[in-house]
C-alpha cells in the first residue's frame, strides 16, 4: 500500500505548488505589468532492481509568461507603457539591477524618480533624482524633460533617459520581489529600440477566467489525491483485519 500512498502524497503535494502558483497570478490579475508565473512538474521514477517501481511528481521551476498584457491610456504624464518587447531598469533592494514593465511612475519626495512599488527607475549613470518641476515629460526614447519651477512654459529642460533594456527572455528569471534578473547576475545593455508609450500603463497579463478555471481544475486534482490516499488507508486496514482473522 505504501506505492500508492507516496505516489498519491507527492502527486497532491505537486498539485498544492501549483496551486499557490496559480493564486498568486490571480492576486496580480490587476497588478500594472505583471506577468504570470508558470508551474511546472516532472514524472520521476524510483528505479527498482529490475523495473522502476514507481513515479512520482517532482517540481520543476516553471519560468514566467512574457506574453504582453492590454495597453490602457491613462493621461498621466508620468505613466509608461513598454510597446513591445523591452523592460525598464530599476534599482532592486539589495542595490542591483533588475528589470520591470510596471512603467506607473512617481516622483519620491526626496525628489527620485521611482515604479508604484517604490523602486527607483535606473538612468545612463545610476538612478534617476528629479529636481522640483511643474511639468515632466516622459520621450518614446526614455529622455525624460522638465519645466522647472517658475520657468517660462516654452523651455523643457532634459533631465535625464530612463534605461531601457531587451534582453533574450531565455536570460531572465524572476527574483522574490516579482523583479526580473539577468540568470547570470549581470546587467542587460540598454537598447535604442525599445519605445515607451506616454500617458498609458500595461494591464497585467493573466486571464482571470483562466486562472478561475485552472484553480477548479487543479482543486479536483488535489480531491483526487486525497481519496487514493484514503483507499490506501482503507486497503491497508483491510488487510491487516484480514491477517488478524488469518
Amino acid at each position: 500500500m505504501d506505492k500508492l500512498l507516496y505516489v498519491a502524497a507527492s502527486g497532491a503535494r505537486q498539485v498544492m505548488e501549483a496551486q499557490a502558483v496559480n493564486a498568486n497570478n490571480l492576486a496580480n490579475a490587476t497588478t500594472t505589468g505583471f506577468q504570470a508565473d508558470l508551474a511546472a512538474a516532472r514524472a520521476y521514477q524510483l528505479q527498482g532492481q529490475v523495473f522502476p517501481s514507481r513515479v512520482y511528481a517532482e517540481s520543476q521551476p516553471g519560468g514566467t509568461d512574457f506574453s504582453k498584457g492590454a495597453v490602457q491610456p491613462t493621461g498621466r504624464d508620468l505613466d509608461v507603457a513598454v510597446d513591445g518587447q523591452g523592460w525598464i531598469a530599476v534599482q532592486a533592494p539589495d542595490g542591483g539591477e533588475a528589470y520591470t514593465r510596471a512603467g506607473n511612475l512617481r516622483i519620491s519626495p526626496t525628489g527620485m524618480l521611482e515604479t508604484g512599488a517604490g523602486y527607483p527607475v535606473m538612468g545612463e549613470g545610476g538612478p534617476m533624482l528629479l529636481p522640483d518641476a511643474q511639468k515632466v515629460e516622459i520621450a518614446p526614447d526614455g529622455t525624460v524633460s522638465m519645466l522647472p519651477v517658475g520657468q517660462d512654459a516654452t523651455v523643457l529642460a532634459v533631465v535625464g533617459r530612463i534605461k531601457v533594456v531587451n534582453p533574450d527572455p531565455t536570460q531572465l528569471q524572476k527574483d522574490t520581489n516579482g523583479l526580473l534578473r539577468m540568470s547570470d547576475g549581470g546587467q542587460a545593455p540598454a537598447s535604442n529600440e525599445v519605445k515607451l508609450v506616454s500617458g498609458a500603463l500595461e494591464n497585467s497579463n493573466v486571464n482571470m477566467v483562466d486562472a478561475m478555471t485552472t484553480m477548479i481544475g487543479l482543486s479536483r486534482q488535489f480531491e483526487a489525491n486525497i481519496k487514493l490516499m484514503e483507499t490506501a488507508r482503507e486497503n491497508d486496514s483491510a488487510s491487516a483485519q484480514l491477517m488478524r482473522m488469518g
